[in-house]
């Protein structure tokens, strides 16, 4: 978190907690797999969380989320945006939202998240037995990362076609001339990949039922502050979308936000 502010303040870039946000979590779970003997359940999990940051890091990657520094890279547009909108223009008051919002809010989250894999261990209870519901946790959990994926690349192919057909100064059609994806998984749901990343949080918890039977514990604080994160994230992109496109609003109407 220190790290992220330090970074954020010193190169004006406020995405360091973006270039952290898919590897922490391996780290955190790997960290418990090890601290568990590698419990047969716990690795299950920090496996699946491994695949899960492995296909998030490749997307952020792609889209120049990255810099042989460290702290370089793409920022998110979307803090550009903010900086400009009262009172968050007021450089004393941005900082403080950097700082507690952006670094401190948003790691501590990260934390949260990736909790369920030490509500999933019972130090007393012996090495878990894997079962039936832990496999189906771990195939849903499979199937939700690769949709993740087939929807980014979705947006990465119709962006990569649009920019590349301004470029060459070609007509964009009815498909690009809307300016935002719409076909495939986007014409089911407006977030076809938010979607999924909140369900593959919420799966991820289910596996401390699974292992105890419990299917309420304070580890489930994680996947829902992460949902009332996408949804004031789609309420902000959603508002910037709409003001830039003039077949957005139309979008909103006929397609779901997320399900």
């Amino acid at each position: 978190t220190a790290y992220t502010y330090l970074a954020g303040v010193l190169t004006g870039n406020h995405s360091q907690v973006d270039r952290l946000w898919s590897t922490v979590p391996i780290v955190y779970a790997a960290y418990a797999a090890w601290f568990t003997g590698w419990d047969p359940r716990a690795t299950l999990m920090a496996g699946l969380v491994g695949l899960w940051g492995a296909r998030l890091t490749f997307n952020f990657a792609r889209r120049g989320g990255y810099s042989w520094l460290p702290w370089k890279g793409e920022e998110d547009y979307r803090w550009e945006v903010l900086r400009k909108i009262a009172p968050l223009n007021r450089p004393v008051v941005w900082q403080i939202f950097h700082l507690l919002f952006i670094c401190v809010y948003q790691m501590g989250l990260i934390l949260l998240f990736t909790l369920p894999i030490a509500y999933a261990w019972r130090p007393s209870g012996g090495t878990s037995v894997l079962t039936t519901l832990d496999a189906l946790l771990a195939l849903a959990m499979i199937a939700l990362i690769a949709l993740e994926f087939v929807a980014d690349q979705q947006q990465w192919t119709f962006q990569r076609e649009k920019h590349r057909r301004i470029a060459a100064g070609e007509d964009l059609g009815p498909v690009y001339g809307k300016g935002f994806v719409h076909t495939g998984l986007w014409g089911r749901s407006r977030h076809p990949n938010y979607a999924c990343e909140q369900s593959i949080w919420v799966v991820f918890y289910l596996f401390t039922g699974a292992a105890t039977g419990e299917w309420l514990n304070a580890s489930i604080v994680g996947c829902i502050l992460l949902i009332f994160l996408f949804h004031g994230s789609a309420n902000f992109s959603e508002g910037i979308s709409a003001g830039k496109y003039p077949d957005y609003a139309d979008y909103m109407k006929r397609v779901r936000r997320f399900i």
